[in-house]
């Protein structure tokens, strides 16, 4: 897929669902117009904004490298449903002061799918701010492998970058490789990493069962609970029919564990 660029003043908005069927990530007709509008558009809205044009859009591949000029602002949340084994790789590139990147990812691993996630966020000139936020949840035999980095350039200074991953294990069988890594030149700069691998909590499940909620729905709960700060970040009106097909997904995999 070809480069995407993020023009001086620019606001965009994208989410880039994985579901195995290289088209809309759900059956929900709501869903289905907001991704794909206009014919061969795939534009879901366009308006105006203080900062500039805001852009709101729906795809299936995410762009081989994303580049952002002065006061550009780019937001995309990457989806990867239950079922689907994805080798992804993003390239962020800030080329202009003022530039923002922020990038969310979900992923949802309940058999024996292989997920590979990498990201790169290059900070080449001052005054610029990127954050990375994916959370996923791995069961079955899934192996999942996410690399994340952090890069500023010596003529960077004044830059602002922050990178978590955190993950949730469902079974003994399945993997995940968590690697955030830091690579600076400046010394003016406001940066950090973390990852966690856990499990689900017991004594939340307890308390939520002493109220009379069945184990399975609790489970459910704390897993939607767990990836929700990444669907916050998914245009409003259409986060209610993503979100509902995910916490289908979820349904299933604790149904069927």
């Amino acid at each position: 897929m070809k480069d995407l660029l993020i023009h001086s003043g620019e606001v965009v908005h994208k989410v880039f669902v994985y579901d195995g069927l290289g088209a809309c990530c759900s059956e929900d007709p709501r869903l289905a117009e907001a991704r794909h509008p206009l014919a061969g558009g795939g534009m879901s809205s366009t308006q105006s904004s203080p900062q500039g044009l805001t852009v709101s859009e729906y795809n299936c591949e995410v762009p081989a490298k994303i580049v952002v000029e002065r006061d550009g602002r780019v937001d995309v949340v990457v989806l990867i449903m239950p079922g689907v084994s994805e080798d992804l790789k993003i390239d962020v590139e800030l080329v202009g002061e003022g530039a923002q990147a922020n990038i969310y990812g979900a992923y949802v691993c309940g058999a024996d799918e292989r997920v590979k996630i990498a990201v790169d966020m290059h900070h080449k000139v001052p005054h610029c701010n990127s954050r990375q936020l994916f959370k996923g949840i791995a069961g079955g035999t899934s192996r999942v492998d996410f690399y994340g980095k952090i890069i500023v350039a010596q003529d960077a200074q004044r830059t602002e970058a922050y990178q978590e991953n955190h993950n949730i294990l469902l079974s003994d069988g399945a993997k995940v490789d968590t690697k955030p890594q830091l690579e600076i030149y400046a010394d003016d700069v406001k940066c950090s990493h973390g990852a966690t691998i856990g499990r689900l909590n017991e004594e939340e499940q307890f308390y939520m069962r002493s109220r009379g909620i069945s184990l399975e729905d609790a489970k459910v709960l704390q897993m939607i609970s767990f990836i929700a700060p990444v669907f916050e970040n998914i245009p409003e009106a259409d986060r209610e029919a993503m979100a509902a097909q995910f916490e289908e997904s979820i349904r299933n995999i604790v149904h069927n564990s």
